[in-house]
């Protein structure tokens, strides 16, 4: 039974210290204690413990535009963060979970703005059917969160860019996202700010609860522990390296032929790959794919690799860039 409510704001938008943070609240609530997080990251995609990163976003593009990339404990779909999105996590025992309660915070805080909404039945909310909403969940060793995020001033058109796949063909065994329709909620209500949230979210967790918020002690952290877990949350064998087997097809057509580029990836590193062509010059693409073995699947390891194939094959300098920017492109 929930006896004491705890609020904690982050002062960082940084990704992975943020999902270290949330770690270590989950895993230190208080019997009885509800520990409300609230966050902002600065521009990421947040992926589901179970997705495949190259199926649910554009990495390489996201990456180059200074973006970040992050998996989280919980399963469910992608999400697009900037600092247009509140995120919030309740924290807390398994026993004391109760998610149409924790959602009435969200429903309550939200109608503090004059706004109807509404939970759905794959716990997102939504206002007439648009979501501003996603929900997931995570529980382990009896401790459990249930976190999501709150679309204020979202930029639309960067979750748009970066969380549809590219052109390729990408067959995978990961969980894919389900999309919806989005709403920012600063466009039905232009009141709602991030700051103004913050507190209608405190003060609907007090009514909900019917108990006073108390600031959370941060004498209570760890700073050393949530250190190390935002470096193993920000590696590459967390972010890149689960064990989702795939297979990529970037296929294009040139004037100077076809081509196709085949791998299998396994923990971000190419297992196997085939380069096809019909192109007239038939030794240019001879026997190409073995050298990726061993390969990083990513946009620089994989054109530097077929760059120095293609030159050691004197093939003509803009072929090499047709291929070079497919990958870029295709990734």
């Amino acid at each position: 039974m929930i006896q004491q409510l705890s609020v904690f704001l982050s002062q960082t938008t940084n990704p992975y210290e943020n999902l270290a943070t949330e770690e270590f609240l989950t895993f230190h609530t208080e019997p009885g204690e509800c520990i409300l997080f609230l966050w902002q990251n600065a521009r990421t995609v947040v992926i589901g413990r179970n997705q495949n990163c190259w199926k649910e976003c554009r990495v390489a593009g996201l990456e180059a535009d200074g973006g970040h990339l992050a998996r989280r404990l919980s399963g469910g779909g992608a999400v697009y963060h900037d600092l247009g999105n509140l995120n919030f996590t309740f924290c807390m025992k398994k026993t004391d979970a109760d998610v149409p309660r924790q959602m009435q915070v969200i429903i309550r805080a939200v109608a503090s703005f004059g706004l109807d909404a509404q939970a759905t039945g794959r716990n997102d909310a939504a206002i007439n059917g648009r979501k501003f909403s996603g929900n997931a969940f995570f529980d382990s060793q009896g401790c459990y969160y249930h976190h999501g995020t709150l679309l204020l001033d979202v930029d639309t058109a960067a979750m748009s860019r970066f969380l549809h796949p590219s052109r390729s063909k990408l067959a995978s065994k990961g969980v894919d996202s389900v999309r919806s329709r989005v709403v920012n909620l600063s466009t039905l209500c232009p009141d709602i700010t991030a700051e103004a949230m913050k507190q209608a979210m405190i003060q609907s967790f007090s009514q909900v609860y019917h108990l006073p918020v108390n600031r959370f002690h941060e004498g209570r952290l760890d700073r050393n522990k949530i250190s190390r877990r935002t470096l193993y949350f920000d590696s590459r064998e967390w972010k890149y390296g689960r064990r989702i087997p795939f297979t990529n097809r970037m296929e294009t057509h040139f004037d100077w032929g076809e081509a196709e580029f085949t791998v299998q990836v396994n923990r971000g590193i190419i297992e196997t790959a085939l380069l096809s062509s019909d192109a007239m010059e038939y030794r240019w693409f001879a026997d190409i794919g073995p050298q990726f073995a061993g390969c990083p699947y990513e946009v620089h390891a994989i054109q530097t690799t077929l760059t120095n194939i293609l030159k050691e094959r004197n093939v003509p300098d803009h072929i090499c860039h047709n291929l070079c920017d497919t990958i870029r492109e295709q990734l």
